[in-house]
């Protein structure tokens, strides 16, 4: 379904391109209920007991901007009761050595190279401003930085719902190209900068060894929520679980994390891999070759682990070769109908740029025609709820049915929309045809984003002979999704609101 008024697409700001930004939208409205974070009574060894303890200053303030870079939209802090800050991190990290041969499966071993670099880099933290409404779970993004800056795409898709819970979300600047600046995927007409160049007073102290040391920067990153030294970014509310998420580009380094890191810093309680590829990141530069080119998660995960693929990552970013059956601690779900990055990609990147100049604008459907506008952001607030709820005890997420494949290519069906995967109104009532592969001959940024195709007033009277009809397709749908464990009653609700009022079929 998506939004049947599409038309030629939006422009949005460029902010929100590439592999990056992603998904926020409506309000989620969850039935969790929020706790006071205290941690449970547990005895043995804690999580990350191992990991060192970095040094934390702040809550930064001043430069140029007077802002942190990518902020929480005003409108979400403000519904929600949110606040936020930045702080810096400081310490000595260590790189990590590949030993053994990485196969496929994922056991992967690695030690820590007896070398250490110093660093210092920034941690944003959004909370309840209400202590007493935060429910124990913070969720820290490795931000994404395939568009050459630090963009919070995991945050974008489902900052709504982790907030109606109550939930704390903190964002890492763990790769050097966020913090310094370097490689990226070319936007045009758009300059990313990163955070030393968008606000050299604001960010000039910042040291990043490079991304050898990332994992450990990270593993720090969730230390310091967990035992500060010295200021506490979470105000002294005291986490009881801390899930690591990654996006695109830092969901590859999450399966690498995952895979070699955590089996030994024992700092995170579960993971969220959203939109990866067929492999993992290098864990050294000096050993790139050691990375096999299909990787899966390892059978012997001591916390839950979710995978989240759109259709554009089976084949787009190789993940199909990567499938695996889910275990006692895995579930991966597919989704039909999704791109990778999508129109809710820079609906919300249009609303968090505030660091981005505004006259700096990117006419997509010139650029790209009309870009993905599928179901993504509603199924993923959907999978966070339930790995929060796994984490916390809670039943495991449901199953998801893998997207129909043969030769190489997703199956269609005579709309041209994906058969098997997750099922949504989007595609099970469609008004579109959504692709998570973009036209023939697109640019690389575009072929991320998907497309759109708008059915005919032909084709749309062929399928729906009244509106009711088209709106009971709709319900009926969405309720099937709704008890399959894959959509929240919310949007569900939302689904069949927009159904009623659109002009369907004529």
């Amino acid at each position: 379904m998506g939004r049947v008024s599409s038309g030629a697409g939006r422009a949005g700001v460029a902010v929100a391109a590439a592999a990056i930004l992603i998904a926020a939208g409506c309000s989620s409205g969850s039935s969790s209920t929020a706790g006071s974070g205290s941690p449970p009574t547990t005895t043995g060894p804690q999580p990350g007991a191992e990991v060192a303890a970095p040094t934390i200053s702040g809550p930064v303030a001043g430069g140029t901007h007077d802002s942190p870079f990518t902020p929480v939209p005003t409108r979400l802090a403000s519904q929600y009761g949110y606040q936020e800050q930045e702080f810096f991190i400081s310490g000595q990290a260590h790189a990590y050595q590949p030993t053994g041969t990485w196969t496929t499966d994922g056991t992967w071993t690695a030690t820590p190279t007896t070398t250490t670099a110093p660093y210092t880099t920034r941690i944003l933290v959004r909370r309840p401003t209400d202590p007493a409404r935060f429910n124990g779970v913070v969720v820290v993004e490795w931000l994404n930085v395939t568009s050459g800056m630090d963009t919070d795409p995991d945050f974008g898709a489902a900052g709504e719902e982790l907030m109606s819970q109550g939930a704390a979300w903190v964002g890492v600047s763990a790769q050097a190209v966020g913090v310094n600046g370097g490689a990226k995927i070319p936007i045009p007409g758009f300059d990313a900068k990163a955070l030393k160049q968008w606000d050299p007073q604001r960010y000039g102290s910042l040291v990043h060894p490079g991304d050898d040391y990332a994992y450990d920067m990270f593993s720090q990153a969730a230390q310091a929520l967990r035992r500060p030294d010295g200021v506490d970014p979470l105000g002294g509310m005291r986490p009881s679980k801390v899930i690591a998420t990654g996006e695109s580009q830092s969901a590859i380094e999450m399966v690498t994390y995952v895979n070699a890191v955590q089996p030994l810093a024992h700092i995170y309680d579960g993971f969220m891999i959203h939109s990866r590829g067929g492999s993992g990141g290098r864990i050294n530069s000096a050993a790139p070759a050691t990375v096999p080119k299909v990787a899966h998660i390892r059978g012997d995960l001591d916390v839950p682990v979710m995978q989240f693929q759109t259709e554009t990552d089976l084949f787009g970013l190789g993940y199909a070769a990567a499938r695996q059956p889910d275990t006692e601690r895995l579930r991966s779900w597919e989704v039909a109908g999704t791109a990778h990055a999508d129109q809710s990609t820079l609906d919300y990147g249009l609303e968090s740029g505030r660091q981005i100049d505004k006259t700096t604008k990117l006419d997509f459907s010139s650029l790209c025609g009309i870009i993905n506008d599928g179901p993504q952001r509603a199924v993923a607030r959907q999978a966070f709820s339930s790995l929060i709820g796994w984490v916390q005890g809670g039943d495991a997420p449901a199953a998801s049915p893998l997207i129909d494949t043969a030769s190489g290519a997703i199956v269609r069906d005579p709309d041209g929309n994906a058969t098997g995967g997750i099922r949504t109104p989007p595609v099970d009532a469609p008004t579109s045809t959504l692709s998570g592969e973009p036209p023939a001959g697109s640019s690389v940024i575009c072929s991320l984003f998907g497309s759109t195709t708008p059915f005919t007033p032909a084709q749309l009277a062929a399928r729906y002979a009244t509106h009711d009809a088209y709106v009971s397709a709709v319900s009926d749908s969405a309720t099937a999704a709704v008890a399959a464990g894959h959509l929240l009653q919310v949007d569900a609700d939302v689904f069949v609101a927009q159904a009623r009022s659109a002009p369907v079929p004529s």
